[in-house]
């Protein structure tokens, strides 16, 4: 299978690359980046044979069968669409798109074209979350309740580089989506009640900086999310799940008991990597031509319920 990936000089970019590498029968023909110079340098590096700064000049290509789109999360929406109608299976790194109203488009065209595509909604396929979905699976924990903390320092407009970036980031509709999705997957409901909190605005990103958001399913599971951009300690994405039948904290790729024992995932997946393991349903998805798990129609509640919670903004 030959890929395309778009956005591929950015953090994300090379972690799509550096998975995609580990997968045997793909090979990557195409890359799209921000500039010629730094793409041109990027495809040299890499031993990739095209690139280009349009993502239209890729999709023209005969030998581009798919797409991975990790490029700024304003373009998600209109590129997604793009691939769909040039015919080439797409997979949208997180989130598919910053409104309801474009996620709702994507899942339309979706359906018209017939075209695969899929929500780069890595916790899905993290084997930490996969573990205690297989046991939520086999009726052996039921959740009631998720507390989950997500950290960083960025006060100022970087990527996970450390470089500048043309676009801003928002803990809503990207760092809130990770966990909207898996805690809505993980219980196998959507929240009929959701709200958020939010903090001072940046006064030059014009985003909040700190965030807490609650959610509650019909059954009665709740989650506390909890984000900031001013956290000056660990960084990163911490989970707890309080289940009826143990307490199990997530970090990444990594689990634990409540006493911090670290539980064994080999086994749970075919490699450690949640990266590798998207692009691998990916790839597995259009092959076996099936629906992806973390398809735009599966993910289309996770943004219904981000669309809740900043409505609810105070």
């Amino acid at each position: 299978m030959k890929l395309c990936v778009a956005g591929a000089y950015g953090a994300f970019g090379i972690k799509h690359l550096d998975a995609l590498a580990a997968i045997d029968g793909v090979e990557i023909t195409s890359v799209m980046g921000p500039t010629r110079e730094k793409i041109d340098a990027l495809a040299a590096a890499r031993g990739i044979s095209h690139a280009a700064t349009d993502l239209a000049e890729c999709l023209a290509r005969d030998d581009v069968d798919a797409v991975i789109l990790s490029t700024p999360t304003q373009l998600h929406a209109e590129q997604a669409v793009a691939c769909m109608r040039a015919g080439k299976p797409v997979l949208v790194e997180i989130p598919m798109a910053d409104s309801l109203a474009d996620s709702r488009e994507i899942v339309r065209v979706q359906k018209k074209t017939g075209v695969l595509c899929m929500a780069g909604q890595v916790r899905r396929f993290n084997p930490s979350h996969q573990w205690i979905k297989n046991k939520i699976d086999a009726g052996e924990l039921t959740i009631q309740q998720m507390d989950v903390q997500t950290y960083f320092f960025r006060r100022t407009n970087t990527n996970a580089r450390g470089e500048a970036r043309s676009w801003t980031d928002h803990l809503l509709w990207h760092h809130a989506c990770h966990t909207v999705d898996l805690f809505q997957y993980q219980t196998g409901e959507t929240a009929d009640k959701a709200f958020g909190l939010q903090g001072p605005l940046h006064p030059d990103l014009g985003i909040a900086m700190d965030m807490a958001i609650g959610m509650k399913t019909p059954s009665g599971a709740i989650c506390n999310l909890s984000l900031s951009f001013n956290n000056n300690g660990p960084l990163g994405t911490f989970f707890r799940y309080i289940c009826d039948n143990g307490t199990y904290i997530a970090s990444y790729d990594d689990l634990y008991d409540g006493n911090m024992n670290p539980i064994d995932l080999s086994g749970v997946a075919a490699s450690s990597n949640g990266i590798e393991l998207i692009d691998r349903e990916f790839i597995a998805a259009i092959s076996e031509k099936r629906e992806p798990n973390g398809s735009a129609q599966q993910v289309l509640a996770a943004m219904e319920t981000l669309d809740m919670i900043e409505r609810s903004l105070v």
